[in-house]
């Protein structure tokens, strides 16, 4: 027969404390007006006795559940892991925990999403990419009173607390490395297009081109969907026709390892013959060989930003509009200078 388990209580710490009831629920509440003397002998005692408030009873009291969502629906692993992890690191301490809220497609279940959310009773929630962007998921957000901000919108960034990175800015720049290299014949591996970051990614690709009096040809550009298969089916389809282009640029590392791959089977080498470049720097383009030049966008950094501010909405009603996020231009082995032969025919 096994031996029976007893349940601490506030009970039990308030004996071991010396003090009230009412004041062990206090101290265990964060609330205020109580001396900081009274306040550690109950944490001493509560941690001696190894208790643990009952979250779900808190909740009741104060009617927050102390849950914060994260609804995501890009498709890279890496770029998940470094959003979790951002979340998670700024909730480290606090009485918040994380719910991590997947959706296959934000834009065929946009009405469903807050419906989602307020079932879950969540307190806030971080948007990242495409739910930052948009307009009905934060319109109903805003009528149910849930808290909110955003990672990396492109558009109607005064909509709610954002935190930003100049995708266009950051694009133009990688595409101005390959044409300072001498390539101008090159290839384009387009994200998602019900993602507004696609759009603005091929924006500053064109600003490039056009500052570099050349042209981006239309058959040159491949649909992808930010996932490595995509990448890998789009490169074979660049790769497959008679002239090859001397560079490809993928809108995210995911695809531009696709790229890589389907270069490899091709047996047409990187970046010798073949410049790759991609997009985040997330942790595939650093271990894949060779590495990946790409630009960084500070994913973690953005998420940690994200958590504060809704955080600090939910604490002290304060709301911060924006954070503005920098890139940089992330130089490794995938890119290098067209050989002589094509820029003579390119040019």
């Amino acid at each position: 027969m096994s031996a029976s388990v007893t349940r601490t209580t506030m009970m039990d710490v308030s004996r071991k404390a010396g003090v009230s009831l009412k004041t062990v629920s206090r101290v265990l509440n964060d609330e205020p007006n109580v001396r900081e003397e009274v306040r550690l002998r109950v944490r001493e005692a509560a941690e001696a006795l190894n208790y643990h408030p009952n979250v779900l009873a808190q909740a009741l009291v104060r009617r927050r559940s102390h849950l914060i969502g994260l609804v995501y629906e890009n498709p890279s692993p890496s770029y998940v892991v470094e959003l979790q992890m951002g979340v998670l690191e700024r909730l480290r301490g606090e009485r918040y925990r994380l719910v991590v809220i997947p959706v296959s497609s934000v834009a065929e279940h946009e009405q469903e999403i807050v419906g989602l959310l307020r079932s879950a009773a969540l307190d806030g929630v971080v948007l990242a990419p495409p739910a930052s962007d948009n307009p009905r998921i934060l319109k109903d957000l805003t009528a149910a009173g849930i808290r909110f901000a955003r990672i990396a919108p492109t558009r109607d960034v005064d909509l709610g607390p954002s935190n930003l990175i100049d995708d266009v800015s950051a694009a133009r720049e990688v595409a101005q490395h390959l044409l300072d290299l001498g390539h101008r014949d090159i290839a384009v591996i387009q994200g998602d297009p019900t993602h507004a970051s696609t759009a603005m990614r091929m924006k500053g690709y064109e600003l490039a081109f056009a500052a570099a009096g050349a042209r981006l040809s239309p058959d040159r550009i491949e649909q992808g969907l930010f996932t490595r298969d995509s990448g890998y089916a789009a490169a074979q389809r660049i790769l497959s026709r008679s002239q090859r282009p001397t560079a490809i640029l993928a809108q995210n590392d995911d695809m531009a390892v696709g790229a890589l791959m389907a270069a490899r089977e091709r047996a047409v080498r990187v970046p010798d013959e073949l410049s790759i470049a991609g997009f985040d720097d997330s942790e595939v383009s650093r271990i894949t060989w060779p590495t990946i030049t790409t630009v960084r966008q500070p994913v973690f950094e953005m998420a940690v930003s994200a958590a504060d501010m809704v955080l600090a909405q939910l604490e002290h009603g304060d709301v911060r509009p924006r954070q503005d996020h920098p890139h940089t231009l992330i130089l490794r082995e995938s890119t290098g200078p067209v050989s002589p032969d094509r820029a003579k025919e390119t040019a």
